[in-house]
Formats: structure tokens, sequence, C-alpha cells
């Protein structure tokens, strides 16, 4: 099993950066990948970041493109999603996941955090 532990969220100004982490802990495979999710009031769950254990390549949703960066620290076994230039639009509950790294499901989902940008 693994779980996923959030941190890192709280209230910024437009143009701000925020860095978001999520610690993963009990058994974990290289194979994993580990992604970044988001979810404002009344719209759906949306793609943020992805990046896998082994390699440090990463896909970003078109929404967060240069501005966000998705990084890992697999001896804390940790994942980073640093954010820049923030706008009034990626205020949502970010939540991290681990899963697959063949497969687009995720099998382990982090409680979430709040990110709040002002305007």
């Amino acid at each position: 099993q693994v779980q996923l532990v959030e941190s890192g969220g709280g209230l910024v100004q437009a143009g701000g950066s925020l860095r978001l982490s999520c610690v993963a802990s009990g058994r974990t495979f290289s194979m994993y990948a580990m992604a970044w999710f988001r979810q404002a009031p009344g719209k759906e769950r949306e793609f943020v970041a992805r990046i896998t254990w082994s390699r440090d390549s990463a896909i970003y949703g078109d929404s967060v493109k240069g501005r966000f960066t998705i990084s890992r620290d697999n001896a804390k076994n940790t994942v980073y999603l640093q954010m820049n230039s923030l706008k009034a639009e990626d205020t949502a509950v970010y939540y991290c996941a681990a899963g697959p790294a063949l497969l687009s499901t995720y099998d382990y989902w982090g409680q979430g955090t709040q990110v709040t940008v002002s305007s």
C-alpha cells in the first residue's frame, strides 16, 4: 500500500509562487509515476503534471505549461510542484496521485491541499 501526504498549499497573490510537496510512504516501485491534479469548485478534475520515479522527464497540462514544474527526490520519496506566475484561475484543491507508469490510471491519491490566488 502507498500513502500520499500533501503540504504547501496556501494563499498567494497573483504573479506569486508556491511549492507543493507530496511525500509517499509504504511500498513503492520505480515503474510508478507521480502526478498532480487539481479541481476548482464546480469543475471537473484537471490534469496538471506527471513524472516518473526513474526519470526526470515530465509532461504538463496545457493550462500550466511554462509556469509549473514537477520534480522528484527519490531518496525522500517526495514529489514537488513548483508553481510560478500564479493566476486567479489556478485557484483549486491540488491532489497528488500515484499509478503504474505505463497506464493512465492512478491507484493512490493524497488528501488534497488548497491553493488560493488573489488578484
